[in-house]
């Protein structure tokens, strides 16, 4: 019994090491490297398109957070305008009287 064991377990290793050499032997060919070839440029080309995926996302995300993205566009570098927030607060708190007089009094000698 053990005898037809061992006949069987080195015929399947056996097996398994002449289809594991017929694919190493047909990856060396000629067409075997054209198509490693290929799958490594189709693998960079989409790697390529994930990165610059990423990237739009990620400035799109930070415009929007920086407020670079309204309408109008940003503003231009060396301007004194306050930032659009500032603005905006400015515009929406009530003004403040003036402390001089606009009625005269007479003077008294």
């Amino acid at each position: 019994m053990s005898r037809g064991i061992w006949f069987v377990a080195g015929a399947g290793a056996g097996v398994y090491a002449m289809a594991k050499a017929r694919r190493a032997a047909e990856s060396l060919t000629p067409d075997g490297l054209r198509d490693r070839w290929a799958g490594l440029v189709l693998g960079a080309q989409l790697f390529g398109e994930e990165v610059r995926t990423g990237q739009r996302e990620k400035e799109s995300e930070l415009r929007t957070r920086l407020g670079l993205d309204r309408p109008g566009g940003p503003p231009e570098i060396g301007t004194s305008a306050p930032p659009h927030d500032l603005l905006e607060a400015t515009q929406s708190t009530p003004s403040i009287p003036s402390t001089q007089s606009t009625t005269t009094e007479p003077e008294i000698s």
